[in-house]
């Protein structure tokens, strides 16, 4: 068959299939446009990172200045600092949410009371859906040297007030507290199903050889579920630059002196934003994020390649 007939018979093919399956792509065509919409198109917007944004000119008509984004970002001396912060956070939570979340997971499954189980999860679960905004007041609450709970316990027990909102020193574990207690139930989910899926016969089978309860969640549920760890794992290193913004912001706030344990990316670009209406900057930054976040995706990706090529996301 000569190479026009067979393209000719391949469009047609094509064009088959889609009248063939026209009512899965219909079900499927909101979630494409919403991704379209909400997820590339936004993306045009890159070239901020390269103009000297103004509002007469908008996004295409401002005029270009090449690196000049970056380079203020670099030299404003802050790029070392938020960069060094966003991924030491990350780091702390990737690995604390983790191991509480498996814990939390395997904790759930040996649960014999099927009541008890239930209510324990939906508790753990319920911070999830609490807002930030919300989870900043409780901390102020909490925290303050005026009305906080805990310096006037430690008042009336005679001791000194903790001046928590000037001390920087206290908020790597206030922050890493509040993201475990928020995510801890939600993040849990995906770790129970992957329990709930390992076959029962396998324990039946470790019980009759004598295996204790410990020796079943070390020898069998947690290599078990090892598979989408991993695969967690990985989409949370892609996100490594990315502080949570919500967090970050409704808990500290623009307190200055918090800034040198408490910034990061997300929360310098936004004051950025705010503080010098410098779209240019704030574009810049988010990309800068971007492009390490990505970077970090596909060598982490490759270096799980190494270790186990089914553990890898692409």
């Amino acid at each position: 068959m000569s190479s026009p007939a067979k393209k000719k018979n391949g469009v047609k093919g094509f064009f088959k299939k889609l009248y063939k399956y026209r009512v899965f792509l219909l079900m499927l065509a909101p979630a494409v446009i919403y991704t379209l919409v909400f997820a590339y198109y936004p993306m045009t917007g890159i070239v901020l990172a390269f103009k000297k944004y103004n509002y007469n000119g908008g996004i295409w008509g401002s005029p270009w200045n090449g690196l000049d984004n970056f380079k203020f970002f670099f030299k404003s001396g802050q790029a070392a600092l938020v960069t060094k912060n966003t991924v030491i956070y990350n780091l702390i939570f990737i690995v604390v949410n983790t191991v509480m979340q498996i814990a939390v997971a395997v904790f759930l499954t040996e649960i014999r009371g099927k009541h008890y189980r239930k209510v324990t999860q939906s508790l753990m679960f319920l911070p999830y859906f609490i807002s930030w905004v919300i989870v900043g007041v409780m901390a102020f609450n909490i925290f303050s040297s005026d009305y906080g709970f805990i310096n006037r316990l430690i008042v009336s027990l005679g001791g000194e007030k903790i001046p928590f909102y000037t001390q920087p020193t206290w908020w790597p574990f206030i922050l890493v507290f509040f993201n475990l207690w928020k995510n801890i139930g939600y993040g849990s989910v995906m770790y129970l199903a992957a329990i709930m899926g390992i076959d029962t016969s396998i324990y039946e089978a470790a019980a009759i050889d004598g295996a204790n309860v410990f020796q079943r969640i070390f020898k069998v549920t947690i290599p078990s579920i090892m598979p989408t760890t991993i695969i967690l794992l990985l989409l949370s290193v892609g996100g490594i630059f990315k502080g949570n913004f919500d967090m970050f912001y409704n808990l500290v706030g623009n307190n200055g002196l918090l800034y040198q344990k408490t910034d990061v990316i997300d929360t310098l670009a936004f004051r950025a934003l705010i503080s010098s209406n410098d779209f240019g900057m704030s574009a810049a930054i988010g990309l800068f994020q971007s492009v390490l976040c990505f970077i970090t995706v596909i060598f982490v990706n490759w270096l799980v390649g190494k270790y186990d090529r089914d553990y890898t996301l692409f």
